[in-house]
């Protein structure tokens, strides 16, 4: 009939229709996530919360990031309870010494964190994360953990041997994948000598671009390469690198482009209310507990930039 457009309701706004999919579907730490960061809740729900995936040894386990299963610490995990941790302002006191020691006995002779570290039972991973009997240090994980401890000035004789590491890493980087970039540039926006992160950071950005591993236009993405071993539509856009606008990597990317990505990061929010997630699905949960932590990632980058969401 004329006029039904005109009279239909407006579409929910973004924030109301990612809290009906986070009451549904996400577990209690990213329910409280949401209620801290968008509802006004308190930080000791969210706390709490995390501290049901401390182990006895100080890191953290029981499948905190989705992609590793099992109770076993694990550094993917130890990374992930920084981030939000750091989102807390709470990125100090006696469990990050205690973290700090674990992260010493699971890191290589040169400081490093590896993917995953072998635990005296298999449990389920990720096939991307093989468990092997000596796993090399990665800037993937290493460089999210130094990144963070460095910007809550977190001092420990471990972290200068990691981030020796992850300056070496990041220095040398010739031919990076999209996470590698990214666990680099946690690093650099995070490590004390800014002069030499700037630096570091021009030269990594203009190794993204040239290899084209940020999709500049998202109206012609599948033209852009994937990396070895990504899911089909695993790309990554320069918001994916530029999770704030003070980040480092902000600077790789015109005005432009920035727009264009955050228009389509807008635009991926689903009809149930959640952020789709790009790589494989490898087990029944991990996609279904992926989804909200996505969800919230993408409400915190939009609103960092400025974009509407109630």
């Amino acid at each position: 009939m004329p006029g039904d457009e005109a009279s239909a309701p407006a579409p929910a706004a973004a924030l109301a229709r990612a809290e009906q999919f986070i009451w549904l579907t996400a577990r209690v730490l990213e329910q409280h996530r949401f209620a801290y960061h968008f509802l006004g809740g308190g930080a000791d729900p969210v706390d709490t919360a995390l501290g049901s995936y401390l182990g006895e040894d100080g890191g953290y386990g029981h499948g905190l990031d989705p992609d590793l299963r099992g109770p076993l610490s694990q550094p993917l995990h130890s990374a992930h309870a920084l981030r939000i941790l750091d989102g807390l302002g709470r990125c100090a006191g006696r469990r990050i010494e205690r973290l700090c020691r674990h992260l010493t006995r699971i890191s290589t002779p040169e400081g490093a964190l590896p993917l995953a570290v072998p635990a005296p039972r298999g449990h389920p991973a990720a096939p991307w994360h093989p468990v092997g009997d000596d796993p090399p240090g990665e800037l993937v994980t290493t460089g999210p953990v130094v990144g963070v401890l460095h910007r809550n000035r977190i001092w420990d004789a471990w972290l200068f041997r990691a981030t020796e590491f992850c300056w070496e890493r990041v220095e040398t980087l010739r031919h990076a994948h999209p996470y590698e970039v990214q666990g680099a540039v946690a690093f650099l926006d995070g490590v004390p000598e800014r002069a030499r992160a700037a630096a570091a950071a021009d030269r990594l950005g203009r190794l993204v671009r040239e290899r084209r591993l940020a999709v500049l236009d998202p109206a012609r993405r599948e033209e852009y390469p994937l990396s070895p071993g990504y899911a089909p539509g695993e790309r990554l856009f320069p918001y994916d690198y530029a999770r704030r606008p003070e980040s480092l990597a902000r600077g790789w990317f015109t005005d432009e482009e920035m727009r264009c990505s955050l228009d389509f990061l807008a635009a991926e929010q689903q009809p149930d209310g959640g952020w789709p997630v790009r790589r494989r699905a490898w087990a029944p949960g991990s996609i279904l507990e992926r989804r909200p932590i996505v969800t919230i990632e993408a409400l915190l980058t939009l609103r960092a930039y400025g974009r509407p969401l109630a």
